[in-house]
């Protein structure tokens, strides 16, 4: 019997190192090994990069800064804004009027005849300056009488109570007086009436009318030959160095108004200071409007009657409140109102705000804090120089 033995055959295997997954690919596709540590280090430079770039622009969104050499050239101000006390105002048109205070009318008090001019409109005359001579009918019989009346008197109280008895005296007296007052009632002056002695007869009837104050003459509507009546207004002479200013303001509007309210007189660009003197207490028939009389000093003589104007009545705010000139707001792009505020010296940055009242010259704003130092004067100069960076100037 013979037992069969099994017999192992062993078989020598080699293991054969397979290339990595990640490798094949990459050939198979042609690429380079990715370098984790070479992109990390790019990716960490493109981001220091990105963040100057954001953090400059950022710098330069926020305004600019000025060497004192060019705030000095452009005349750029800055003041700390704190709350204060400040007149608002409410506008009204108005028109300069002569000072009827002041004024005079040249006018012929018994009906004459115009026969010369001795003033021209606009000239300013001084006091006892010929203005017109005429000529009356009325005027000839009074110098008549008066040169009876003078030459009587004067011979009667030449001869004395002696030869003369006391009523004839007496009687002789009172027909001067009389005649003399006669020609002072018409307007003659005391030299005029003192040189009718001496005049020609032929002159009689003939009188010259003469300043009486100082002033310009704002109206002479006659022509030489023209008859006027007792009382026609033939010159009106004014001192212009005060006049009124008549505002017209809406029945509607509550104004406390009261004697010697400030307000301010525009033309022209240029300001006058003015007072309240009346109010009247009814409305006027043709604009239905109340007229409020203000006094106006003109002393460079640059307004005159008839003008136009705009009136803004000043009033005090009851509580202080933060306000800016006019011309240190700066509108931004999307309409906002903004304001260059000054963090550190020469450096300007905008922050917006919000306007309340007009304030005269000023205007309330909202959304500076007490204190904080903006430019009030150069502000469209700062604007221009923020622009020229290339960026936007108002922060948007």
């Amino acid at each position: 019997m013979f037992i069969i033995a099994p017999v192992l055959l062993g078989y020598e295997l080699k293991a054969t190192p397979l290339p990595s997954n990640t490798e094949t690919i990459s050939s198979e596709l042609g690429n380079e090994p990715h370098n984790h540590n070479k992109d990390k280090g790019e990716h960490d430079e493109h981001s220091h990069e990105s963040a100057e770039k954001d953090e400059e622009h950022e710098e330069h969104g926020e305004g600019i800064t000025l060497s004192p050499q060019k705030m000095s050239l452009a005349n750029i101000k800055v003041e700390s804004i704190v709350p204060e006390y400040k007149n608002s105002a409410v506008y009204a048109p108005g028109e300069i009027k002569a000072n009827g205070y002041t004024s005079y009318v040249v006018s012929p008090r018994t009906e004459s005849v115009i026969i010369s001019r001795h003033a021209a409109l606009g000239e300013h005359v001084e006091i006892g300056q010929k203005l017109v001579t005429l000529f009356s009918e009325a005027m000839a019989q009074a110098q008549a009488d008066y040169l009876i009346a003078s030459t009587e008197w004067l011979r009667v109280k030449k001869l004395g109570n002696k030869t003369v008895s006391e009523s004839r005296l007496l009687q002789a007296e009172v027909t001067y007086n009389a005649s003399y007052g006669q020609l002072i009632a018409l307007g003659l002056t005391d030299k005029a009436i003192n040189d009718i002695s001496s005049k020609d007869i032929k002159a009689f009837g003939q009188y010259t009318l003469t300043a009486q104050r100082e002033g310009v003459v704002l109206q002479d509507d006659f022509i030489q030959g023209q008859r006027v009546d007792a009382g026609d207004t033939v010159m009106l002479l004014a001192d212009e160095k005060q006049l009124w200013v008549e505002a017209k303001v809406s029945p509607n509007k509550k104004l406390s108004l009261s004697i010697n309210t400030p307000a301010t007189v525009k033309l022209e660009g240029q300001s006058y200071k003015a007072k309240v003197i009346q109010e009247a207490h009814t409305i006027d028939p043709q604009t239905r409007t109340r007229i409020i009389r203000l006094a106006v000093e003109n002393t460079e003589d640059k307004l005159h009657s008839g003008m136009f104007v705009k009136v803004y009545f000043q009033f005090a705010t009851k509580q202080q409140v933060m306000a800016v000139p006019e011309n240190s707001l700066v509108r931004s792009a999307d309409g906002d109102w903004t304001v260059f505020v000054e963090d550190h010296p020469g450096e300007f940055k905008t922050v917006e705000v919000e306007l309340g009242r007009a304030l005269g010259e000023f205007r309330e704003i909202f959304g500076i804090e007490s204190g904080t130092r903006i430019v009030t004067k150069g502000a469209f100069f700062v604007a221009s120089e923020i622009a020229k960076g290339g960026f936007d100037p108002h922060n948007h």
